[in-house]
């Protein structure tokens, strides 16, 4: 057998190490950390159903937790991460459809996902210490 020289390790495929962060590589990767972050508050979901479940004393230790500082911080956090993954799904719908690939456009619809979301994870909370809702 021949010997085969040692080639330098290079990476297999673009990663990010090669590329600067760009609006759209980033709410890629936000699209699908918020898609985690909608399966854990699952968890939580599941949770109020099961001490709604277990009569009014469970419920109301449920209620108390999310009535606390860090139990609205995960219901905020869980409501800015379903307006984010819905306004990217419909961006990629919007993609799958063959618009906005233009990279101007691309990066100002990423822009406007962020802002739209932002909205309206403010819209609901406020109108939620509002009494609105």
């Amino acid at each position: 057998m021949s010997e085969t020289k040692v080639k330098k390790e290079r990476p297999l495929s673009p990663h990010l190490q090669v590329y600067k962060p760009q609006i759209t590589s980033i709410s890629s990767i936000l699209h699908r950390m918020a898609g985690v972050v909608l399966t854990l508050g699952l968890f939580v979901l599941v949770w109020g159903l099961v001490s709604l479940a277990g009569g009014r004393e469970t419920y109301d230790g449920f209620m108390t937790c999310m009535n606390s500082l860090c139990g609205q911080g995960i219901l905020m956090a869980w409501s800015a991460a379903f307006f984010y993954h819905m306004c990217t799904g419909i961006r990629h719908f919007i993609l799958d459809s063959g618009y906005l690939y233009e990279k101007n456009i691309a990066a100002r619809s990423g822009f406007i996902v962020l802002g739209v979301s932002a909205v309206l994870t403010v819209a609901l909370w406020g109108g939620i210490y509002g009494g609105l809702l």
